[in-house]
Formats: C-alpha cells, sequence, structure tokens
C-alpha cells in the first residue's frame, strides 16, 4: 500500500541523497509512528544500508561521535530553527546486553528487516520510504496505533532484559499517547521492574521527566505505581499513598500530590512548576502528627523538610543544579501566607527575596496546583487575587528620588551645596518635574533645573520640594489603587 506523507524538505534531501548514491533510506521510529498517528514531529531519524564513512562523505556538514554508527547531518537551512539535525544511523543488529544497558557489540546490516527486529515496541518498528511512500510493518505496528496499543516487539522479556530503560519507557509512551500496555508486554515489565537498578540515573531522569511534561502526567506516575516501577524513580513520592489529611483536604497526600501536578500540566506551565506540584506536601508522611487540640492531623515543618527532601531527589536523579536549587526553593516556600488579615508588605518582600524576583510569581502557580489539588473550584478566591496584588504592589518600582538619573552627591557637586535639607529639596522638586514629563529625566534638564533650583530662597525651595514629596505620594496610592483594582481587591 502506498502512503504519501508531507515531509520537510530538508529531511526528503537528506533521504534522496541517499538514494541518488545507490543506498536505501527509510524513516524510522518516533517520526514514522507520528506521521501514522497525524502528530507533530520534531525529530526525524533515517535509517540506510550506507556506512558511517559513505555517510559522511555525501553531505557537507557532519559529525558523528558514537560506537552506534549514527551520524548527525548539519541542516544548512539557517533560516529554519526548528530543524537543527537529521540523525542516519545504518541498519544493524545488535550482540548480547550484558550490562542491562547497550549491546556489547553492533554490527552493521544491509536489511531494513534486522534493524527493525532490535527496536523497543512495534509502533517504533516501521519504516517508511518517502521516495516510494512503502511502509514497512513486519510487526503490525500499525494496527496497534490504531488500536492504541504498547506492545514489545517479539519477546517482551527479552525486550526488556536487553535495556532496562524500555520499562520506563513503556510507562512514558502510554503516557504521552494515551495507550495501554499490551498483557504480555506488562507481565514482563513487572517481572523485570528491579533491572531498573541496573540504569543510570540520568537515563531514568530524562524518561521521569518527559513523563511530567506529557498531557497526563498524573496518568503516569500512577501507571508507574501500580506496575511497581515508580519506586525506581522516588519511591518518596508513594510515601503519601493513603495517608489521610482531613481537614480542608478531601484526598490523601498521595492524590493530592499527584492532582497538583495534574493542574500544573493543565495549565501548561514548565518543568520546575510541576515538580515543585510533585513534591511540594512530599514530606508530609514523615511529619504528620495527631492534635488532640485541634482534633485533626498536623504537619508543622513539612514545608521545611519537603525542602530537604526534594533536593535529595533531584541530586539523586541527577538534575541540573539551577533547577534542583529552584523547584527546592518553591516547595520551601509553598507556605508563604495563611492569613491575609496578617500580611503585611515587608513579608512579601521577604517571599520575594527568598525565591527570587524570577520567580515569585512561579510560587503562586504551586500555591494555585496546591489548591486545586484539594479539589478547590478552579475560580480565583479573593485571598489568592490579595496575595497577586500584594506581590505585584511588593515587586512595584517605587516612585523615589531613586528613579532620577541625578543623586545627592552630584547636586551637591554641581552646586556647590553643603548636606543639609535642600539637597533634599532640590531632589524632590526635580521629582515633582519628572512625574509630569518622564522625557525629563536625563542628565542636561536635571543639571540645568538643579541649578535654577539652587539660587532659590530656603522657603520657596522648601515649599516646591514639598510639594513634590506631596505628589510622589499621591502617584503612590494611584499605583496602588490600580493593581488592586486589577486584581479585584481592597
Amino acid at each position: 500500500m502506498v502512503k504519501k506523507f508531507t515531509i520537510p524538505k530538508q529531511v526528503s534531501h537528506v533521504t534522496e541523497t541517499l538514494e541518488k548514491a545507490g543506498f536505501e533510506a527509510y524513516l524510522v521510529g518516533g517520526c514514522v509512528r507520528g506521521l501514522l498517528a497525524g502528530k507533530k514531529i520534531k525529530d526525524w531519524d533515517i535509517a540506510t544500508n550506507a556506512r558511517p564513512e559513505q555517510i559522511i562523505s555525501l553531505f557537507p556538514k557532519t559529525f558523528y561521535e558514537n560506537e552506534y554508527g549514527t551520524v548527525g547531518i548539519v541542516n544548512e537551512d539557517e533560516k529554519d530553527e526548528t530543524l537543527k539535525v537529521i540523525e542516519v544511523t545504518p541498519y544493524r543488529i545488535e550482540g548480547a546486553y550484558s550490562d542491562f544497558r547497550r549491546p556489547d557489540k553492533v554490527k552493521f546490516s544491509d536489511k531494513i528487516e534486522d534493524d527493525l527486529s532490535r527496536r523497543d515496541f512495534t509502533i517504533n518498528a516501521i519504516a517508511y520510504s518517502v521516495s516510494k511512500g512503502q511502509i514497512i510493518d513486519p510487526y503490525k505496528g500499525q494496527n496497534d496505533i490504531k488500536d492504541k496499543i504498547v506492545r514489545a516487539v517479539g519477546n517482551p522479556e527479552e525486550r526488556f532484559s536487553e535495556d532496562a530503560l524500555r520499562i520506563l519507557r513503556a510507562v512514558r509512551f502510554a503516557t504521552e499517547l494515551g495507550f495501554t500496555i499490551e498483557e504480555n508486554t506488562k507481565n514482563a515489565l513487572i517481572n523485570n521492574a528491579s533491572l531498573l537498578e541496573k540504569i543510570s540515573a540520568e537515563r531514568i531522569r530524562d524518561e521521569f521527566v518527559k513523563i511530567i511534561m506529557s498531557d497526563k502526567p498524573m496518568l503516569g506516575v500512577v501507571l508507574a505505581h501500580e506496575l511497581g516501577i515508580l519506586k525506581y524513580v522516588s519511591r518518596e513520592i508513594e510515601n503519601g499513598l493513603h495517608v489521610e489529611q482531613r481537614g480542608e483536604h478531601i484526598y490523601d497526600v498521595w492524590e493530592h500530590n499527584l492532582r497538583a501536578l495534574q493542574h500544573a500540566a493543565d495549565s501548561n506551565w514548565p518543568l520546575h512548576v510541576r515538580l515543585a506540584a510533585l513534591f511540594h506536601d512530599v514530606s508530609k508522611p514523615e511529619t504528620r502528627r495527631w492534635s488532640e487540640e485541634q482534633k485533626q492531623w498536623t504537619f508543622y515543618g513539612h514545608d521545611v523538610v519537603g525542602s530537604r527532601v526534594t533536593r535529595k531527589i533531584m541530586e539523586r536523579l541527577k538534575f541540573p543544579v539551577k533547577l534542583t536549587d529552584t523547584v527546592s526553593k518553591l516547595v520551601r516556600y509553598h507556605l508563604f501566607f495563611s492569613d491575609i488579615d496578617k500580611i503585611t508588605l515587608s513579608a512579601v518582600r521577604r517571599i520575594v527575596k527568598n525565591v527570587g524576583s524570577e520567580h515569585v510569581w512561579d510560587l503562586m502557580k504551586v500555591r494555585a496546583c496546591d489548591r486545586i489539588g484539594m479539589g478547590r473550584p478552579k475560580e480565583k478566591p479573593y485571598r489568592l487575587r490579595k496575595y497577586e496584588a500584594m506581590i505585584e504592589e511588593a515587586m512595584r518600582a517605587p516612585v523615589s528620588v531613586g528613579m532620577l538619573k541625578i543623586d545627592g552627591a552630584k547636586v551637591m557637586d554641581v552646586t556647590r551645596e553643603t548636606p543639609g535639607p535642600r539637597i533634599g529639596w532640590i531632589l524632590h522638586a526635580i521629582l515633582e518635574d519628572v512625574l509630569d514629563n518622564p522625557d525629563l529625566n536625563n542628565e542636561e534638564y536635571l543639571i540645568k533645573r538643579t541649578l535654577e533650583l539652587s539660587k532659590m530662597s530656603d522657603k520657596k525651595l522648601k515649599d516646591i520640594g514639598e510639594s513634590g514629596k506631596e505628589k510622589k505620594e499621591e502617584r503612590e496610592a494611584e499605583e496602588v489603587g490600580e493593581i488592586r483594582k486589577r486584581h479585584w481587591v481592597k
């Protein structure tokens, strides 16, 4: 059966070049799966019977730095920012996997069928010829795409014992694609789950991140737990199972954290917010105490302990230091307000200082995830809007003489005035001019105006300076009023 798909010209150029040189060239892997499922494709992989040195000889810009024969072909179209590199790999047959991670030996082959036989799942073991419109599908991967099934190629026990990361990849594909895992594949996955202990933290992290960044990460984490593999990623997440909270919470800690994560995904928020949402209450189990006085469970200090636990999890999984710091801070300060009647701007400013101005709004997102994770409606309550207004107010650039492109030292330098109240009067008088016309905030005008003001008597200068102070206070009140109006709070 002939099928024609729209292929980027840079990709078809590579396949055409290989074929014109007398070689075969097929699209393989995820890009073929995406074409058949009608999905947007990010990465394009090509398999060929050409050897690495033959591939390199056909293209002007390539790189080859691996033991598996994969040659990276650099896209020469500088205007195309979406497709930097196209990977071309010779057909290959793999030997035994003694370390459960990589083949001990790789042998190049002349048959596309050999290449497809070594792949992990049927949905990834399909090849497509751009020039012929021909699909090669020896394992009926097209049927599994249609039926939404993740099925191992051949014997699933062998596939997972070859590369144990495929165990987590099965969960990732099921999560990303909304597929179910075929029964024999699922059983083999469960039987071999412990092999994940032999996989590097970096590889596990990368698959975990893809699950977290999918549209339905909650389903992925639940599936990983049900199959007995989540503990090889983070056992700490599972500690929240059946840990009741009561009070405002209708879910146990486990489900609350997962619902918080799912809200972050539904909102299309970035990785650091999603991770903070997942981990924000990770330490409630170990901090839970029963209060006879309150007749409910308390979790004092779970934010502080949770921040430390989050850091350990992320360090164990080899996350970048900067990301680890950010997520740990968001977990540490996710309880930043409790009573809006007792909140002060100075407390808000401390929060901004602690998490950084670049992440304070991410903290609000984590707060929103926490709230939705309790089963609350999505509409923002007054309290949340008040928090946002106070953060914006705290971060507002102050209306002050510090805005001026001249300072007290400069005033004394050009006027020969000595330190005293006249310097402050001059600065406030200048500030009044600038508030009326921001274009006047340039050194040439400010020096000229400073000299004019310095010639005035103390009384007249004081009157003008006090007027400037009043205008400053009026402007501040206006700005704060506008902020509160935007957030519908008082």
